[in-house]
């Protein structure tokens, strides 16, 4: 089925594969550490002309985590490195706004966008484990409403530093011996309810204006933070219905806003496994169970839910917990599989070290383009975030296999057209400010 939309992909890379077991199957490669496989994760999804590429992180760690998560480099440093082994696909990372300071994170940010070209892109979190409160001196966690009320506010000084200088203030002109046009650059002198921050920054203006932003809130408050400034939204959903469902919600709450519904891209995760057959893909997903840790994946679906779930009895339906104020839109959506399907904990447990929540789907390239396809059309998704479950097979297995049917469909791009991140999304380049106001005074 031909189409003038284009549906957007990510490739999310947890190094170890998303699966808790991806990294034990025989050819698997792993490492959140592993530079070489990582570059290969980045590489392979250029060369599948994917949108992005993204990195996860957590402030904290323990020998029961992911085992993509226990230890891993610093993302931004990494997607640095990155930027030099590719030329198109965008490089995404997680920061948080509860945990960082926005000179800093806006420092980094801009770094990376001039190192890439113009391809960097801030996932935008309010820190999801109280673990990484002890790690910055702090007593607790803050509660949920206020650290969203931080990253609005962080993200607003992140975006005022961005603006410290003009695009054209830095002029270099010999002749004069000027080096900057002072009159181009702006002192910020933020003083709000979280932060004080002078400015201005030490790095020019962006490629993009700002990093595109990414945020991934599932409660009212986070829906809300992403409508007023998320250009994609990665979401964890399980249905059609439930997915147009929040599409509408979240394009409703853009509007109003009084921004372009269009300068959104909703992308939920999906966790692909390929098969010559869906009796293969299946056997595959089979022995990825078969060689799972139980701990690890308790431990997994126990952050997902917010609670600790090993005092509960395995073969019980999964327990009605209360809302924990974490990872909101994993445990809702995990909470509401079980209540549909019946699930015991044990099952609920299974199925989340498959895919930590997300979308599973199995079978051939074809049934995964339709899969894909079939909530792209629907209007339910812009494009999907993709969770290969081991690395780099599973992500190979994608690019080769189901890409070509999406492109022949033509649903997806065979071609980069542009050079930037905010190119490959038709997100327009924000204005600096002041050409804003210089175009309304020339028209007056």
């Amino acid at each position: 089925m031909a189409s003038t939309k284009m549906m957007h992909l990510g490739a999310f890379a947890l190094a170890s594969g998303h699966h808790v077991a991806g990294w034990r199957l025989p050819g698997a490669q792993a490492g959140s550490e592993n530079l070489e496989l990582l570059k290969h994760i980045a590489m392979t999804a250029e060369r599948g002309k994917f949108d992005l590429f993204f990195l996860a992180d957590a402030l904290n760690t323990s020998p029961t985590m992911h085992p993509s998560m226990v230890v891993r480099l610093e993302p931004l440093t990494l997607l640095s490195v990155l930027s030099t082994v590719t030329s198109r696909i965008g490089l995404a990372a997680t920061a948080s706004t509860t945990y960082s300071e926005p000179y800093n994170l806006a420092r980094l940010f801009a770094s990376l966008d001039h190192l890439s070209g113009g391809r960097a892109a801030w996932n935008i979190v309010a820190g999801a484990f109280p673990a990484a409160a002890a790690n910055f001196s702090l007593k607790e966690h803050p509660e949920h409403s206020e650290r969203y009320r931080i990253a609005a506010e962080f993200v607003e000084v992140a975006k005022g530093l961005w603006n410290s200088w003009e695009d054209d203030a830095v002029v270099m002109d010999k002749d004069s011996g000027v080096y900057v046009d002072a009159a181009k650059m702006h002192v910020l002198d933020h003083h709000g309810a979280h932060f004080n921050v002078k400015g201005p920054l030490n790095i020019s203006r962006p490629p993009q204006g700002y990093p595109v932003f990414i945020q991934a809130g599932a409660s009212d408050t986070g829906r809300d933070l992403a409508a007023s400034v998320a250009e994609i939204v990665f979401a964890v959903l399980q249905d059609l219905d439930t997915a147009k469902a929040f599409a509408d919600d979240l394009r409703g709450r853009v509007r109003k806003f009084g921004r372009n519904v269009d300068h959104l891209k909703i992308m939920p995760g999906v966790c692909p496994i390929v098969g010559e057959s869906e009796k293969d893909a299946r056997a595959k997903l089979a022995e990825l169970g078969a060689r799972a840790d139980a701990a690890t994946s308790l431990r997994v679906l126990s952050e997902r839910m917010g609670h600790d779930l090993s005092a509960f009895d395995l073969d019980a339906p999964m327990p009605q917990l209360p809302p924990s104020g974490m990872m909101q839109g994993h445990a809702v959506t995990l909470a509401a599989l079980a209540a549909r399907d019946g699930l015991t904990l044990r099952e609920l447990r299974d199925f989340t070290s498959a895919a930590m929540g997300h979308r599973l789907l199995l079978g051939t390239p074809e049934q995964i383009a339709d899969g894909l396809e079939e909530w792209f059309v629907a209007g339910a998704a812009d494009g999907f975030n993709v969770m290969p479950p081991w690395f780099p097979g599973a992500l190979d297995d994608f690019v080769d296999h189901v890409v070509p049917v999406l492109q022949k469909r033509g649903l997806f791009r065979t071609e980069y057209e542009g050079t930037t991140l905010r190119d490959h999304l038709g997100l327009p380049r924000p204005a600096h400010p002041a050409a804003a106001v210089a175009a309304t005074n020339a028209a007056e």
